[in-house]
């Protein structure tokens, strides 16, 4: 803020009224919309499938360590967990050793889910596995996961890069549904190509409110779409406003060659 024009503070406290008018809304109790994400909305079909044939479900979060894409893809890894724990299924959860703090706090995560399930009992240590740091030896080792427990649902969230296709690959062989979601452009084109729902760009960020509709993830989602939608009018206006006041200009080089450039 401290090189921020008149303009831009006004942005920004437009945005952040949006954002705390929202959250007030939502814990009033109104019902704040938000659209439809086929594949989170097919979570629960993809653990029940995975349960009717009696073989595992796989969770993958990517190569990130403690940070934001990796939290998120764990908030939907309890989701998933609590889904199977109703079911009474497994959720195998391999872990990139690239970051050791992020093991402990998955199997938190999973004993946690477990227990809010109803299904305390079903938390096995041992589907927790922590793998190599190197990207495709960890890669390899999912993939070998993936064989020999003959999983019938793969989820594949957080931050991911070449080992993608692999991954997703290996899972079609195996015939498991899969559901994706990454906000890594790189890797979306792969993801799209193999698994059967992909959660791109923006979505991957709006999963926790969706999934949990907590008043405070619903208020600042809402409140940002407002943001944008601001930001979209000012710059169509902005245009507008250009375009208009420049046409003089315009007309004034069709008849001055030297316009806009050095006279001799």
């Amino acid at each position: 803020m401290e090189h921020c024009n008149l303009q831009t503070g006004i942005v920004l406290g437009l945005l952040s009224l949006f954002i705390l008018l929202n959250i007030i809304r939502a814990r009033r109790g109104v019902q704040l919309f938000i659209r439809r994400l086929p594949g989170v909305a097919h979570i629960e079909e993809a653990v029940g499938r995975a349960t009717e044939m009696g073989r595992p479900v796989l969770f993958c979060s990517g190569l990130g360590g403690v940070d934001v894409l990796t939290l998120q893809a764990l908030a939907v890894l309890a989701h998933v967990v609590r889904i199977a724990a109703r079911l009474r299924n497994r959720v195998i959860v391999p872990v990139f050793g690239g970051d050791p703090t992020l093991f402990p706090v998955t199997q938190q995560v999973v004993r946690e889910a477990y227990a809010s399930g109803g299904r305390p009992e079903l938390y096995d240590e041992s589907d927790i596995r922590f793998l190599s740091d190197q990207q495709f030896a960890y890669a390899a080792s999912v993939v070998g996961i993936m064989s020999r427990e003959k999983v019938a649902t793969n989820f594949f969230f957080g931050d991911y890069a070449a080992e993608s296709l692999l991954l997703a690959e290996s899972g079609q062989h195996v015939g498991a549904v899969q559901i994706a979601g990454t906000p890594t452009t790189d890797q979306v084109p792969f993801f799209l190509a193999t698994c059967d729902y992909t959660i791109i760009g923006e979505e991957y960020y709006a999963t926790s409110a969706y999934i949990t509709r907590e008043p405070t993830h619903l208020g600042s989602l809402i409140g940002q779409d407002w943001g944008k939608i601001l930001l979209g009018l000012l710059i169509v206006v902005g245009l507008a406003w250009a375009v208009i006041h420049g046409v003089p200009n315009w007309f004034s080089a069709l008849w001055d060659p030297y316009a806009g450039g050095p006279r001799p």
